[in-house]
Formats: structure tokens, C-alpha cells, sequence
């Protein structure tokens, strides 16, 4: 494995199995990272080993590669709120989805009903033709809907951010 965490998306991938190369072709090109990966396996018994491996090594890639850590965002979709703690990913990839695990107890928080909130995720990924998946646990019921707007908030900051020297389409087909 060749990995480099500056890089522009490039992959060359080959570990024998079509469409685990495929995925990790996505790997890098949606990280922003450069990766070459061989791998010779025991694909004459089964996938399971090539797979394992390759997992393996390219996690020790990275923990290498991030060194002492310093200057990472660190977190990523996920975002804590006292008892609370949500969870939102998305996908600017042009099909709407809302996955939603998140219940409340109570039927109103302040002013807004609560059976708004999924209607509001939905409305608003079929709209931006997002992929959106949000999960959301916790005692507080203010605490986990806010904890969901933030998280939210900061998938979408990540999502968004532009690199202007590495202005490329983030997908492997070449349209969105």
C-alpha cells in the first residue's frame, strides 16, 4: 500500500476482486487521498483473507500516515450534546434519501411539533437531492434534536468545503 494524505484522488487499485477495487477507488477519490494497494491473496480458497488484509493494512496505513494527529478536524459527522448523541451523514450526490433513527417522547419541543423535525430532513433532501442519514440517541429531547441540527450543520460544512487547488468532480462516473 502506497498512501498519500495530501493527494488529489488518484487510485490504482488491484487486489483482485472487481468490485472491492471499485470501492476503494471511491476510498480515494472522495478522501482527497492518493492510494496504491496489490494485493496478492488466497483467492483460490475465497475473498475472505484478501479483504481482511487489505482492511488491515490500509487501517495501519492511516494510523502511519496521521502520525501524532495534530491539526486533524478530529470529528467527523458525529456530535455529542450532554446525554445526547447524533449522528448525520450525507451525500451531495444528486438522489434523495432520508434515513432517520431518531424518536421523541414528547410531541412538542417549544414551539415546533416534533413529528416537524423528519419532515424537515425529508423535505429538505428531496429538495438538495441528498442522500441523508440521521440517527439520534439520548434522554433529552432539546438536547438530541439540537445535537442533530449541529451535527447536520457541520456534515454540511465538510460536505461543502472547497479546495481550490483540487477542483475536481467528487465522482468516479465523471457526472453528478
Amino acid at each position: 500500500i502506497d498512501l498519500n494524505l495530501d493527494g488529489t484522488g488518484k487510485a490504482q487499485i488491484d487486489t483482485g476482486i472487481a468490485f472491492f477495487d471499485h470501492m476503494l477507488d471511491q476510498l480515494a477519490r472522495h478522501g482527497g487521498v492518493d492510494l496504491s494497494i496489490k494485493t496478492q491473496g488466497d483467492l483460490e480458497v475465497d475473498e475472505h483473507h484478501t479483504i481482511e488484509d487489505t482492511a488491515i493494512a490500509l487501517g495501519e496505513s492511516f494510523a502511519k500516515a496521521l502520525g501524532d494527529k495534530k491539526g486533524i478536524e478530529r470529528y467527523g459527522f458525529t456530535l455529542p450534546m450532554d446525554d445526547a448523541l447524533a449522528q448525520v451523514a450525507l451525500d451531495f450526490g444528486g438522489r434523495s434519501w432520508l434515513v432517520w433513527e431518531a424518536e421523541f417522547k414528547r410531541e412538542m419541543i417549544g414551539q415546533m411539533p416534533t413529528e416537524m423535525f423528519y419532515h424537515f430532513f425529508k423535505s429538505f433532501a428531496d429538495g438538495a437531492k441528498v442522500n441523508l442519514n440521521i440517527k439520534a440517541e439520548g434522554i433529552n429531547e432539546h438536547h438530541k434534536i439540537e445535537s442533530i441540527f449541529k451535527a447536520f450543520a457541520k456534515a454540511i460544512k465538510m460536505a461543502i468545503k472547497r479546495d481550490v487547488d483540487k477542483m475536481i468532480l467528487p465522482s468516479t462516473k465523471g457526472t453528478l
